[in-house]
C-alpha cells in the first residue's frame, strides 16, 4: 500500500477553481493506478476520476466531464485533480486512492486498496 495525503481543498466561489495534490509515500508510486473520490454528507462515495500509472490513460466521471482535469507527475509522487467552473453540487470531502494491484482506470471503487484522509471542498453559490 502507499501513504496518501491530500491537500489543496477550500472554500470558493460557484465558477471559480480548485486544484487538490495527493501526495504519495511508502510503495512505489509510479506503478500504483491513482483515482479521486467524493463523499458528501448523507450520500455514498462515488468515484470522480482515475489516472493509470503512466498517466496516459484517465477516466472521468460524466458529472465532471469537461470541468475536472487529472494528472500525475510520478517524479513528485504526486497525483493532481484541477477543478473548474465548480458547481454547489460539487461540495464535498475529496478523496485520493490507489490500486497496487489492478491497472484498468475502470475498475471499482473497491479494488482500491489505498485511502487518503480526505480534503473538503465547499462550493457557494
Amino acid at each position: 500500500q502507499v501513504h496518501l495525503v491530500e491537500s489543496g481543498g477550500g472554500l470558493v466561489q460557484a465558477g471559480g477553481s480548485l486544484r487538490l495534490s495527493c501526495a504519495a509515500s511508502g510503495r512505489t508510486f509510479s506503478g500504483t493506478l491513482m483515482g479521486w473520490f467524493r463523499q458528501a454528507p448523507g450520500t455514498e462515495r462515488e468515484f470522480v476520476a482515475a489516472i493509470s500509472w503512466r498517466g496516459d490513460i484517465t477516466r472521468l466521471a460524466d458529472s465532471v466531464k469537461g470541468r475536472f482535469t487529472i494528472s500525475r507527475d510520478n517524479a513528485k509522487n504526486t497525483v493532481y485533480l484541477q477543478m473548474n467552473s465548480l458547481k454547489p453540487e460539487d461540495t464535498a470531502v475529496y478523496y485520493c486512492a490507489g490500486s497496487s494491484r489492478f491497472t484498468l482506470v475502470t475498475i471499482p471503487i473497491s479494488a482500491y486498496d489505498s485511502w487518503g484522509q480526505g480534503t473538503q471542498v465547499t462550493v457557494s453559490s
